[in-house]
């Protein structure tokens, strides 16, 4: 085979595929996409053109994006894109890939948001800015907070909201409840950190912040600072949903009674897992 006919689209793609077979769940979809980003083309592209022949310049910046796949670095970092709630965000080393199955948390919120309300939303630990953005826009009456302790993400999350024409979200730069002492919320969600500090998963999600992964040896420090500070700030009969680890219901429910909060009840995600916890926020 020629250098040429090994340039062509289609050789590329299965070349990448074989390539990619060890590294990737999805070696064909992980293919084409790294090499619409390397030709800024779109999918279509590839199967309308698999006769096209790729320059020099073009093969190696494919090249080289497909080594980093390799070397087991997420989609979304190497893109620069995720989508979330049929919304594509900005996503960087600095903050989490966003998954499908926080999801559920959205959905679990906009549930609790009649359609005309005027709440004050907090969303504690943002990251790029996720769940603020798609609350905000399913909710465009209610204002939403979102903080986080990173200044790197905090900026991810602004530019998210720049793009999507968002107005109604505000940005705070703290840890957890502290930027937001004082006030009141109508709702707080929240997709914490929640992996176990020795955890061997942690290695597989090496190229993610472990600032926003992990939460002491048994993956609840976080929760615990929400359970204890959350009561403060929401308002009564208000509603705190919590993203955890499919293993972590039970302790979450005896952390979430502990500090006084009621009607505590768990909402599985498509694969059938625990995954968000919702209590309130009772008389005392």
């Amino acid at each position: 085979m020629s250098k040429e006919e090994d340039r062509r689209i289609d050789a590329v793609l299965d070349d990448a595929v074989t390539r990619l077979a060890s590294a990737s769940d999805s070696p064909r979809l992980d293919a084409e996409l790294l090499l619409c980003h390397s030709i800024d083309l779109p999918r279509s592209y590839l199967f309308a053109h698999p006769e096209d022949t790729l320059d020099e310049k073009t093969f190696s910046r494919f090249d080289a994006l497909l080594r980093r796949r390799l070397r087991g670095e997420p989609m979304a970092y190497i893109t620069g894109t995720k989508e979330f709630w049929s919304r594509e965000l900005l996503v960087s080393p600095a903050t989490l890939v966003p998954r499908p199955e926080t999801e559920l948390l959205v959905d679990l919120a906009l549930r609790e948001i009649p359609r005309k309300a005027e709440w004050q939303i907090l969303d504690l630990g943002t990251g790029s800015g996720a769940i603020a953005i798609a609350l905000a826009a399913e909710r465009m009456m209610c204002e939403i907070t979102a903080v986080d302790i990173s200044d790197t993400a905090l900026a991810i999350a602004r530019e998210n909201a720049r793009q999507h024409s968002l107005v109604n979200i505000t940005f705070a730069q703290g840890s957890w409840a502290d930027p937001v002492r004082g006030r009141r919320f109508d709702l707080i969600v929240s997709n914490p950190p929640y992996v176990r500090t020795g955890d061997a998963a942690l290695a597989e999600l090496r190229h993610e912040p472990v600032e926003a992964l992990a939460a002491g040896a048994d993956g609840l420090d976080a929760i615990r600072a929400l359970a204890a500070d959350c009561g403060q700030i929401l308002r009564r009969g208000g509603a705190l949903l919590i993203e955890h680890g499919a293993d972590q219901y039970d302790d979450v429910a005896a952390i979430l009674a502990a500090s006084g909060w009621t009607d505590i009840s768990n909402y599985k995600d498509f694969a059938g897992h625990p995954r968000v916890t919702a209590a309130r926020q009772g008389d005392k």
